[in-house]
């Protein structure tokens, strides 16, 4: 919630590029910045990382390149000169910008984009592009939104570290944050309806379904999109994603599936069949995971004489089985808990089209799936809605 994340490239295959690519070009003047200063712009076009550079003078620079569709872009700003991969290095040590990084984020499409900054690329504004224009409009309806995010965000990092462990505060965090999340679902809705032609409601739809999309509300936002937004590569593959993703959806089987344990012993999801199933999965090394698990050690502990277990599996890797056997030792995970320390590669993991932790689906004694996503007080609703009051 910090930012808008566009989550739609989580969930969706790489882009084929059967589509025609455009030309672009990019008219940008940054200031009065000469040599050494360079300018760098950084996209992806399909599964292909593109890097370009270009000189400047007194402020003046161009790129120009082709791309089947819109692709996200960044440009930087090299001062020193000191070429692109150490300006990374030293100005995105931890992936994200530090202070003196002056980088802006924008979408490069087909045909002439103009970029004016009066002292820096950060603050520069982007021109002549439809798709930039719409993602402009998009930013202003979610601030409301993203600034409340932010506040509630700063109320959770004060929390003192009693507070961070338990249950009742992370519950009462995660209502306040779900309020914000339909806050944003609602703008959203309203933004692909009322721009059913713009290629940023195709983005904005990846966001609308978040890390874990569900497809009965997704697909018929989708199908609601004008005809060549929906035939467009990302259109493609979001739309076959979509079928993916609905053979783990609520109603559907769980696929079986079967990895080793603690022990190296190999544990069968169907072995668990009779009972109601919380398959969790989660990583020792996942904050958010490891803030959850209070909540369902207390399902657990609660329900597990009425019929219900817990299967974990998690996303650690091949260097941290310590890590991950301390923090099952540590947060009291006494159920069972699978993994083959493969990080997201995680065959489970894949099998059930994961891409963000912590991530659950609840089964039911004939296999079948009946909730998911179910977080603090969601989880116990449920299980109360199912065993009733203990």
């Amino acid at each position: 919630m910090k930012k808008i994340f566009f989550y739609i490239a989580a969930f969706v295959p790489a882009l084929s590029m059967a589509q025609t690519a455009q030309p672009f070009t990019i008219d940008a003047k940054i200031g009065k910045l000469n040599t050494p200063a360079k300018a760098f712009l950084a996209y992806r076009v399909g599964g292909t990382n593109i890097t370009d550079s270009a000189t400047i003078s007194n402020g003046a620079f161009k790129f120009s390149g082709t791309v089947a569709e819109p692709a996200n872009a960044t440009l930087f700003i090299d001062y020193k000169g000191v070429g692109f991969a150490k300006y990374v290095q030293q100005n995105f040590p931890d992936g994200g910008p530090s202070k003196t990084a002056d980088a802006l984020t924008f979408f490069v499409e087909k045909g002439t984009i103009n970029i004016a900054g009066a002292d820096s690329a950060k603050k520069a504004v982007v021109t002549g592009s439809p798709v930039n224009d719409d993602n402009k409009k998009l930013i202003t309806l979610l601030k409301p939104v993203n600034d409340k995010a932010q506040k509630l965000m700063a109320e959770n990092k004060a929390a003192t570290d009693v507070q961070k462990q338990s249950a009742d505060f992370q519950n009462a965090m995660q209502a306040k944050f779900k309020v914000l999340q339909d806050e944003q679902k609602n703008v959203l809705r309203a933004f692909i309806k009322a721009n059913p032609n713009s290629y940023m409601s195709l983005l904005a739809l990846g966001s609308l379904g978040g890390p874990s999309p569900n497809p009965a509300e997704i697909e018929p936002v989708f199908n609601s999109l004008a005809q060549n937004i929906q035939e467009t590569n990302l259109g493609k593959s979001l739309k076959s994603s979509l079928t993916v993703l609905k053979g783990v959806s609520v109603g559907s089987i769980a696929p079986d599936f079967t990895q080793a344990d603690v022990d190296g012993k190999d544990v069968s999801l169907s072995s668990f069949k009779g009972k109601y199933v919380l398959l969790d999965f989660w990583a020792s090394w996942c904050g958010p995971c490891r803030m959850e698990n209070p909540n369902v050690v207390k399902a657990y502990n609660k329900y597990k004489d009425k019929n219900f277990t817990v299967l974990g599996v998690s996303l650690d890797n091949e260097n941290g089985k310590s890590a991950w056997l301390a923090a099952i030792k540590k947060d009291g995970l006494t159920w069972t808990q699978v993994s083959d320390l493969r990080y997201w590669n995680n065959e489970v993991a894949q099998l059930y089209a994961v891409q963000s932790i912590p991530q659950n689906f609840l089964i039911d004694p004939t296999g079948r799936i009946i909730a998911r996503d179910l977080r603090g007080a969601d989880l116990e609703a449920k299980l109360l809605e199912l065993f009733g009051k203990i």
